[in-house]
């Protein structure tokens, strides 16, 4: 279903239609809103944005898609709420990651020159391998800092353009690379370390 028509039953009060925004949305807009005000905060954050945007669906002018609109209606609700706390996001997590493998693994687009083997194997097994492979990425994702984490998720899960990306959380271009780049390395070296040992 497009967002147009989804829009149309939200504003005509359906209120599946709002059970479905949530669903389709809810991951991106708290992606957001970690990243700016971190995990302790980050589902009021959530919540805040979702009474503003029911207050304010009847304004919605279709200028930018209506995923933009609810992550920018995000953004600004974190950013007030950080405000309000007077916290600072801070940017020093810059440092090499450890156990990382080498930048030739990669092509000038960022993506892998060689990803690691599919596995499409439905044996119980290769089904108990892809469970422990998940918690192990998982832990690896929890591991990362919260700009790291959440740069990753919106470009690799949620398909936002690093441009999105830079606008949402306040960070600039230069900035959000590194961070997807060192978050891409540290998932590799897992997925690597995994096919290996079996292990996370």
């Amino acid at each position: 279903m497009s967002d147009s028509d989804l829009l149309g039953r939200l504003l005509a009060g359906e209120q599946k239609a709002y059970r479905e925004l949530v669903a389709r949305y809810q991951g991106a807009m708290r992606a957001v809103a970690y990243a700016i005000v971190g995990s302790r905060h980050a589902d009021e954050v959530v919540q805040d944005a979702w009474f503003a945007v029911v207050r304010n669906l009847a304004g919605f002018q279709g200028r930018a898609s209506l995923k933009t609109w609810l992550l920018t209606i995000t953004a600004n609700t974190a950013k007030t709420r950080l405000k309000h706390n007077r916290r600072e996001v801070l940017l020093d997590d810059l440092a090499a990651p450890h156990g990382t493998v080498g930048d030739e693994r990669f092509a000038d687009d960022g993506h892998w020159l060689l990803a690691p083997h599919a596995w499409h194997q439905d044996s119980p097994e290769a089904l108990l391998t892809e469970d422990e492979l998940r918690q192990c990425l998982e832990h690896t994702l929890a591991s990362l800092s919260e700009l790291q984490a959440s740069v990753l998720v919106l470009r690799e899960r949620q398909g936002l353009e690093l441009e999105a990306i830079c606008n949402l959380l306040d960070i600039s271009l230069s900035n959000a690379r590194v961070l997807l780049h060192r978050a891409r390395l540290k998932v590799f070296a897992t997925l690597e370390h995994f096919e290996e040992t079996g292990q996370c």
